[in-house]
Formats: structure tokens, sequence, C-alpha cells
């Protein structure tokens, strides 16, 4: 039930070709309009879908850009490409929405994830189910990283010039993420399980409303990405690094102007229409295709057209529910696209997630409350409720229906749990199942270990015993092999460093293993000063930096002995004074043995680590003993150091 185009598609390069575009978009609508006011949609019918995006990594637990190669071996219509060449996608059929349809979406699911995951396996890589891989890198993300499809290719030129060839991202949680990019790809540290739900035409207003009402619970309960670029940031972080990697807003105080990716901007009233009308009216077309239909001439043959440039716009405006047109058994039809779910932490607890959406809209659509629900909760504090679940996760508070304020794990265990049960058992759904999938769900809340909490407890509990790096591969580590046991995350061990061992490469690279958390001063700075960190944090070298934190100079703790001893006949001097200009650094991705080399050769204790001339970490005699001890003990313990 995917909505991608695989059609060859580029830039509106000129404003001929956007006019043409624009005028296909509005005889869509057009077409649209007059399919839903002859009743051309399926009715009746409840069907269910789910798209699931997975990450591809090596033997390092790093992204691994391999993609086409595991397409090129499955050659099964069922995958596709995402926008990273680290990403691979797997549709599922639509399922019948009742009897076994959630157990046989669940054992596809499981089918296609293996096979992705054999197909890995021939090339040295692997596959991991994560909102966003705790191992991405920012040299990761680079344009070379991109699918060459022409399709991104135009998304990402016309964004990053409206963006001036910048993109800043701000993200504030327990830590602070500040970064800047030059593409679109920080979209792809994303991944997600996005579900789909059949909904009739005349209802589909009612049903969208509920799905936005239901946006902050389901965040709440299913929040698994919490750690980017070794920041701890939002319990789903996803919503707002998606929300500011395709941002093409300008930048205005006075002005309200709405994201590419949003919650929405209110209620609908009546139909599908309002929803694709105002995208129109508020987003410039970005991509264009050659268009060889006219929906209206194919309506007055009796057939049903395909919506092509409607299809393609809808495809660059990411709502968190997205209204859906499509086509099955050459009937047409409209889905509610959730979009708010992350991968992960395992398939079973994905299906219980879709489960648990898919009750409470069956049970809540059925009853008085969908009618007026725009009546019980402003559309405001329905978006509020949705990104407060986002940052907190199951800490969220909600100010629900009728204004009343209640726990996020209240509101579930208490109120909704129940409805999801009774919708699953109005559907006719498996009673096995509905006990199975609900009580995962049940459980996670109980415990209030969701794949978000997990994470951030695994990475709690490593932090003096190891470096971000470190605990990045520890986690996606312990991640893959408790996904291959099919347990759901509320009965997950904590993730340990001997998961991502040495043997499989962990140590190749400086970044796995530099100190991130630095002491650092500046040029003026007084010598005292320098003098004291270096007392204090136990140090033997200090960088020394511009205020833009470039590297310009290094402090030694004998420069800054000698100048203690001698300090009497000179006074009033500056760590610019003492410091060491000549420094030789290495990049994150330099190799350990390069950098054992570069060390011994210029017969320095410390490297500075420097990406896009900033200061990013340093890696110093101690880090290199550290390593050396952890391959040797894994040389002991295989038998082979004898």
């Amino acid at each position: 039930m995917s909505t991608r185009s695989h059609k060859e598609v580029g830039q509106v390069t000129d404003a001929q070709r956007h006019r043409e575009f624009m005028r296909a978009i509005l005889s869509d609508l057009q077409a649209l309009e007059r399919m839903i006011a002859e009743g051309l949609f399926e009715s009746g019918v409840r069907r269910i879908g789910a798209e699931q995006e997975m990450f591809l990594i090596d033997k390092t637990w790093a992204p691994a850009r391999g993609v086409q190669k595991l397409l090129d071996q499955m050659k099964d219509d069922h995958f596709t490409t995402e926008l990273g060449q680290f990403q691979i996608e797997a549709n599922c059929d639509p399922q019948p929405f009742g009897g076994d349809g959630l157990a046989r979406m669940h054992a596809q699911l499981d089918k296609l994830v293996d096979t992705a995951r054999r197909a890995a396996e021939v090339h040295g890589m692997g596959v991991v189910l994560m909102g966003i891989l705790p191992t991405m890198r920012k040299q990761d993300l680079g344009i070379d990283s991109m699918v060459p499809s022409p399709r991104y290719r135009a998304l990402n030129q016309i964004v990053t010039e409206l963006r001036g060839g910048r993109f800043d991202f701000s993200i504030k949680g327990l830590d602070e993420l500040l970064i800047e990019h030059d593409s679109v790809m920080l979209e792809a540290c994303n991944s997600s399980f996005q579900v789909h739900l059949q909904v009739d035409a005349d209802e589909f207003a009612r049903m969208y409303n509920l799905a936005q009402v239901l946006a902050g619970p389901i965040m709440a309960v299913s929040a698994n990405s919490p750690i980017v670029f070794g920041k701890r940031l939002w319990a789903e972080t996803r919503i707002a690094l998606f929300r500011q990697a395709v941002d093409t807003r300008g930048y205005s105080h006075l002005r309200d102007t709405e994201a590419r990716v949003s919650f929405g901007t209110r209620w609908v009233k009546r139909s599908i229409l309002e929803i694709f009308r105002e995208d129109v009216a508020r987003f410039r077309t970005l991509v264009g295709t050659d268009l060889d239909e006219d929906p209206m001439a194919r309506l007055d043959r009796g057939e049903i057209p395909e919506l092509k440039a409607l299809k393609l716009h809808n495809g660059t405006i990411y709502r968190w529910n997205r209204p859906c047109v499509g086509t099955l058994g050459g009937k047409a039809h409209l889905r509610i696209e959730n979009r708010v779910m992350p991968a992960g932490p395992s398939t079973i607890d994905q299906v219980a997630n879709a489960a648990f959406w898919f009750g409470l809209m069956a049970e809540l659509g059925a009853s008085d409350v969908s009618e007026d629900i725009s009546r019980k909760i402003d559309f405001d504090q329905a978006g509020a409720n949705f990104y407060t679940a986002a940052r907190e996760g199951l800490g969220a508070q909600f100010i629900w229906l009728d204004g009343e304020d209640i726990t996020a794990r209240e509101l579930v265990l208490e109120r909704l749990l129940p409805l999801a049960q009774s919708g699953l058992r109005r559907n006719k759904v498996d009673e096995a199942d509905v006990t199975r999938y609900l009580s995962v769900v049940e459980e996670r809340v109980r415990t209030a270990r969701t794949g978000a909490r997990w994470q951030l407890s695994s990475w709690n509990s490593l932090r003096d015993r190891a470096t971000p790096a470190e605990r990045s591969n520890a986690l996606v580590a312990a991640t893959v092999k408790r996904q291959l046991t099919g347990r759901p995350v509320s009965e997950w061990e904590r993730a340990r460093l001997d998961e991502a061992d040495a043997s499989s490469g962990n140590y190749l690279r400086v970044d796995q293993y530099m100190s991130t958390d630095l002491f650092t001063v500046q040029v003026d700075d007084a010598i005292e000063m320098v003098a004291h960190l270096m007392v204090w944090e136990r140090l033997r070298h200090v960088p020394v930096e511009d205020k833009n934190h470039k590297l310009v100079g290094v402090v030694t703790d004998r420069a800054a002995m000698r100048h203690l001893i001698e300090r009497g006949s000179q006074q009033h001097r500056s760590v610019g004074d003492i410091m060491k200009t000549d420094v030789a650094t290495v990049a994150p991705d330099t190799t350990t043995i390069d950098a054992i080399r570069l060390m011994r050769r210029l017969r320095v204790g410390c490297l500075p680590v420097v990406q896009d001339g900033q200061l990013v970490g340093m890696v110093s005699e101690a880090d290199f003993m550290g390593i050396a001890s952890k391959l040797l003990e894994e040389k002991l313990g295989d038998g082979s150091a004898e």
C-alpha cells in the first residue's frame, strides 16, 4: 500500500513546466471531487497495511551503503529504496482488518525482514530496526550516500536552494544538538514503521480527525529514537529532526508559515479534498514528472484515473497522518497513513502498536465521540499532546478530551487499552491476536520500558565505562541480537559493551574511541587557568580553540609547569605564549593504525581530532593502551595469543 511513485521525476526547472504541473494537480483535484460525488470509492471495506523501513549496517555497526546490492539480489517487488543507500523499505501486502489479518501481516513482516537480513549477510552487512541509528555520523550523510534517484536529487537541489545552501539543526533534550549540514540527507537518519487503514469517503473527515487526536498517545507508547550523534534528545527525535531536515521556509517573526513536515493546521470538516487543497495552496511544487493522463477523460470512459500529479505533490508533504488515494483490484479507495511510529524495537512491538491504533480507530470511529471530536478538544491541543509525547514519551502529561489533565500512562492503561480491545473485537479480530498484541502494549506501558527508555537506560548505565561511540555500538549490537529473539522490548536486558566486541572491527577508526567531552582554553586565557585545569581534571594536554571551535594550538603539561616555575620573571603571560601551534591532527575516520603510526613518528602523546576545520575530539596514548588491552583480551579469549 505504498504511495511512492517509481516513475522518473525531475526538478520543475522553469515557469512553464511549473504551470503545467500545477494545472495537472488542479485537474486531479477536480477528478477527485467528481469521484467522491459519484461514489466511485470503495466503501464498507476495512483493510490494513504496513511499510517497514530498515537500516543496513556493516560489521562495525555503522551504516552500510548497500541497498542496490540487496535489491539486485532479492528481485522482490516488496522491497524498494529510501533516501539513503544504507536504508531499505519493505511493503507488506494489504490484509483484511479482521480474523487473522493482523497475524498474517506480522508473519509477512517477519518474512520480509528475514529476507533482507539474509541478503545483507551475503554482502557482509546486517539489518536493524531502529527509529534513528545511534552509530550514524555526519560523514555518513553526504550526497554520495543518497540513492541516485532523479526525484531525490531534484528534491535536494531545490530545498537546498530555498535554504540558501545551509541546513541548521537545533534540538534540545537532556543534551543539546547544534549541527550544520549542506543537504537534506539528515532526513535519512530516520526510519519508521508506517501503517495504513482503509476508510470510506463519507467517513474520512471524522476518522482523520480521530487519528490526529490519537497521535499523542500512539507516540507516547511507541517512542524509540532518543539518541542522535551521541546526544540524548527527545524520546522520539525523528519528529524534530525530520521537520527541520526538509523545512523550506524563510524565517520571519511576523508571518505564520507551516513546515512541509507537520501535524497540520486545522480539523477536517467534510472530506479529504480539504487537506489536498490546503497543501496545494500552502506548498509550492518541488518536483514534477512527464504527465500522460487526462483524469477527467478517463472518468468519462468509466476508468479510474491514477491522479499522478496529486500523488506526487502529496509525496513531498509529510503530514504525520497522511491522506492517501489508491487503487486495488481496479477499485479506488481512501486510506489514512499513520507515519507517527518509528521502526523497532521489534516486529512484535511494531505490530502491537499497529493493533492498538487500529483498535482505537475502529472503536472510537463507531462511537459518538468521533462525530464531535473537534468540540471535545482544541486542534492545537491535540497537536501539543503529540509534540509533548515526542519529547517526553510515556512521561508526557496530556490535556485530553473535555479539558481533562491526565498522564500518558494512566490514559493508555485505564482508558485506551480497553477501547482498543473492544475495537479489535468489533472487527472480529481473532481473540488470541487481540490478547497477544494488546498485552505487549500493556506490559510495555506498565513497566515504562519503551524502546526509548531501553536505549536511554542502556546508554546511561555505560556512561563511565565507555565513549559515546562505544555506547552507540553497544546499543546497535544489542538491538540486533535482541530482535533475533522475537521478544518485545519490555523483556529486553540492557545493552552490554561486550556485545559490540573488538573482533567485529569496532576499533578501526578514531571516532570509535576518541574523547568528545573536552576541556579547552583560548589564546588570551591566563596560563594559571590552564595549569589549574590540568590539575583539576588530570590532563596532560589541553587544546586551544577560537570562538568558532577551530583548533589553534595545544598546551602541554610540561609547558604549563615550566611557566609556573619561571613565573616570577614572566608575569601576565597568556596561553598563546606557551601553546604549541604546529599541531598534528587526525580526522574522525582516520584508521587506528594510521593514528598510532603518526603518534609514534612524531613522538606526541595526543592527537586532536578535527572535522570541517573544527575540533571534535581528542585521542591520547591512554586511549590506545585501552584499545590494545581489549584487543589482547579478545586474542587471549579465542586462544590465538600463544
